[in-house]
C-alpha cells in the first residue's frame, strides 16, 4: 500500500491545532490583541525581526542603528506582560515542533550515521 505523506502531514497539521500548546498560544495571542499598545509593539517587533533576518539571508550587514533599534525594541517588548506571556507560549509550541522535527528527520539522521 502506497503512503501519501502529504495526507499524513495534513493530518499532523490538524492535530497540531488541537494540542494544548497551540491552544494556549492562540488564547494568549487573542488576549494580547485586546491590548492595542502591546499588540502594536508586538507587530513592530515582528516587522523589525523580519527585516533584519531578510538582510542577513541576503548577505547584507546590519548597521549599528538597526541593531540598536532591534535591541531597544526587544527591551520594550520584554517589559510587557502580555508579550512575555505570548513568548512563553511560543517557546512551548516551538519545543513541541522541535520534538516532532526530530522524529520526522530520524530516518535521514540514521542513514547518515552509518
Amino acid at each position: 500500500m502506497a503512503v501519501n505523506i502529504y495526507d499524513t502531514a495534513n493530518t499532523l497539521e490538524q492535530q497540531l491545532r488541537e494540542t494544548k500548546e497551540f491552544k494556549e498560544l492562540k488564547t494568549t495571542y487573542d488576549a494580547m490583541k485586546t491590548d492595542k499598545a502591546a499588540f502594536d509593539l508586538f507587530k513592530d517587533f515582528q516587522e523589525i525581526q523580519m527585516q533584519l533576518s531578510q538582510k542577513q539571508m541576503n548577505g547584507e550587514e546590519l548597521t549599528d542603528d538597526e541593531v540598536q533599534k532591534a535591541h531597544d525594541l526587544a527591551d520594550k517588548v520584554g517589559n510587557v506582560d502580555a508579550i512575555k506571556a505570548l513568548m512563553g507560549k511560543e517557546r512551548n509550541l516551538n519545543q513541541l515542533m522541535n520534538d516532532l522535527n526530530q522524529i520526522i528527520t530520524k530516518p535521514v539522521q540514521e542513514l547518515y550515521r552509518d
